[in-house]
């Protein structure tokens, strides 16, 4: 073979590798800002999902709660219009307010917002692989958009003060 031709053919070699890469690195970044806008949108839609659960099963925890306090004066008082009442309550049973349902709120609480950050964390994991994978030779050489994914996690005030402050002296429950 002459040196032409093989020159010829490491030119077209290194040019195939070149673009090899540069779609390869490409389609990645691409892939992964693709993933985030729907991360994105998983999120709005797991949030909303969370408040109406919580939102609609302490509406029904409230009713009971109402129900109950409204009716419960009315069971006693029509019991024990007799003389012997203090037998009838002794041997009667009561109705009791039952706390399951509040139960059933704290447990939704919980398993909702475990999903949204769950949701936010992937969501935080693809902007970090994304920025891994535009900052990392020999990646950065070939990927054009490097533009930044913008979130902002889904907090609370107390929350952005303890990370601003780095303090959290609050430690009182009740």
């Amino acid at each position: 073979m002459s040196s032409t031709l093989i020159g010829i053919i490491v030119i077209a070699a290194v040019v195939i590798i070149y673009f090899g890469l540069y779609f390869s690195y490409n389609n990645r970044e691409i892939n992964l800002r693709k993933e985030a806008e729907a991360q994105r949108q998983k999120i709005e839609s797991t949030y909303d999902k969370m408040w109406k659960i919580i939102k609609q099963k302490a509406e029904v925890s409230d009713k009971y709660r109402e129900t109950f306090e409204r009716v419960y004066p009315e069971i006693i008082s029509g019991r024990y219009k007799s003389d012997s009442t203090m037998m009838n309550w002794i041997q009667e049973a009561n109705p009791n307010f039952d706390t399951s349902l509040y139960n059933d709120l704290m447990q939704a609480i919980e398993i909702q917002r475990t999903h949204l950050h769950n949701a936010q964390t992937r969501m935080l994991d693809v902007i970090r692989e994304r920025e891994a994978l535009i900052e990392s030779y020999p990646s950065r050489w070939f990927v054009s958009n490097k533009s930044k994914i913008e979130y902002e996690v889904i907090s609370s005030t107390h929350s952005k003060t303890i990370m601003e402050t780095h303090l959290d002296d609050d430690v009182k429950i009740f």
